[in-house]
């Protein structure tokens, strides 16, 4: 899935109208009963004739949670309706929430940058505490916990952020394993020995689409320890910060000025990315898991296999990134209908519990759950991304209260309309706007 920020003004109009419309004065009553004491213990497949409820997604996901539904629905008795939110759906669904409209359940982000759109105190029931927690890895805890309450199912697994490289390039750079970089630095030396050897270009970089812009961005900034996040989600650090403004002059300077992106960097394209990483016409690109299901749709493992590889990298070591997605958590909502609130519980409790090896294996993706195995006849690519998941580090949307549209800000650089230094200002303008709106202290 594709990772991106919500526009900010489009943010502060929802957050405000989700103020006042979307609290519910019976926040923390019956209708979330147990969130001062134990709830009963949850039978995922007890009858639920004549139960309905409904579960918002976005319209490229609409199909993610159809084998878990029709289980289920076959298991319980219970329906399920599926309802397509339309595009940006990270901006139309507060905007639906704050006209009173609500489903029972719903896919959402389960960040600290957005989860907070949805208003979770007055909106969500709290899962602390259901059976499913205890089994999650140790970085799908960390996700969908908001002021140490979890108000998220996570259900798949974040996406990670590496390098995927093309290996007959590699070969014919006299690259192997053993030149695999340890840092930023030793990254971009990898490229120009890719450009000095090769016909390709170093890097496939997607101007025309904005959003991966980004992520050359981020793998610079993983030396900021969590202390420095922190201040920065209460005014206290900034966006202008001279690591990030080095990072942004960094990948002007060192990469595109350099000659390490193809030459049509300012409008390249995501699909454009798969296909020349395919060809051999690029030896590199630096995305997330959705360029690997990309390459699953298209190309079959032991093609894959044959043909791309993957390793992760951070600014000072050989450390992969995680970033959060709409697809890995589930919220459910407090609509004043306990038995439906009960059966969304249960439906959680279906979905990571009896019915989760059976899901995975239908949707091909990597297992949250340690005691469950990921499926198998998955690509190396995935199976080296599964590995690196619990030393990887979290991108800014995992760790910034807002998340600011860096890739708007990129593209803007890239035509020649920003300098780096004004890239940092406007990311930092934008983040104290929406942090002001959300009434995060400091701001």
């Amino acid at each position: 899935m594709k990772t991106r920020a919500l526009p900010a003004l489009a943010l502060i109009c929802a957050i405000g109208l989700a103020a006042t419309a979307c609290s519910d004065p019976t926040a923390g009553g019956s209708g979330d009963s147990g969130t001062d004491g134990k709830r009963a213990a949850v039978d995922p497949t007890a009858r639920l004739d004549g139960v309905k409820l409904t579960m918002w997604t976005a319209q490229n996901t609409v199909n993610a949670p159809k084998q878990v539904i029709d289980a289920f629905e076959k298991a319980t008795g219970a329906q399920v309706e599926t309802q397509a939110i339309p595009d940006l759906y990270e901006q139309n669904v507060p905007t639906k929430l704050a006209s009173g409209d609500r489903p029972d359940l719903m896919f959402w982000q389960p960040s600290i940058s957005t989860l907070p759109f949805v208003q979770p105190r007055q909106n969500l029931l709290t899962l602390d505490g259901e059976p499913w927690e205890a089994r999650l890895g140790e970085t799908e805890k960390s996700l969908g916990v908001i002021d140490g309450k979890r108000y998220a199912a996570i259900v798949t697994s974040p996406a990670m952020l590496g390098v995927y490289y093309n290996k007959d390039v590699f070969r014919q750079a006299g690259l192997s394993e053993k030149d695999f970089p340890k840092s930023y630095d030793e990254l971009l030396a990898l490229g120009h020995k890719v450009v000095d050897k090769t016909d390709a270009a170093a890097f496939y970089e997607a101007g025309g689409d904005k959003w991966p812009l980004q992520w050359q961005m981020q793998v610079q900034l993983t030396d900021l320890d969590q202390r420095w996040w922190d201040g920065l989600n209460k005014n206290q650090e900034k966006w202008t910060d001279p690591v990030v403004v080095g990072a942004i002059k960094k990948y002007k300077e060192k990469l595109l000025d350099a000659g390490l992106a193809q030459k049509n960097y300012r409008t390249g394209t995501f699909t454009g990315q798969a296909d020349a990483l395919w060809k051999g016409e690029a030896g590199m690109v630096l995305n997330v898991t959705s360029f690997q299901s990309q390459l699953q749709a298209k190309y079959s493992t032991a093609d894959i296999d044959k043909r791309i590889g993957w390793f992760p990298v951070a600014d000072s070591a050989a450390t992969g990134m995680y970033s959060p997605d709409q697809t890995n958590g589930v919220v459910a909502f407090r609509t004043g209908d306990e038995k439906r609130q009960n059966a969304a519980r249960q439906f959680l409790a279906f979905w990571l519990g009896p019915d989760y090896a059976d899901y995975i294996k239908a949707m091909k993706i990597p297992s949250v759950q340690p005691s469950v195995p990921t499926p198998a006849g998955l690509p190396q690519t995935s199976k080296g991304q599964v590995a690196a998941l619990p030393t990887a580090i979290g991108v800014f949307q995992a760790k910034a209260i807002v998340a600011p549209d860096t890739h708007l800000y990129l593209a803007d650089m890239i035509f020649d309309k920003k300098n780096p230094q004004e890239v940092a200002q406007a990311i930092q303008d934008q983040f104290a706007q929406v942090a002001k709106a959300q009434g995060a202290p400091g701001f």
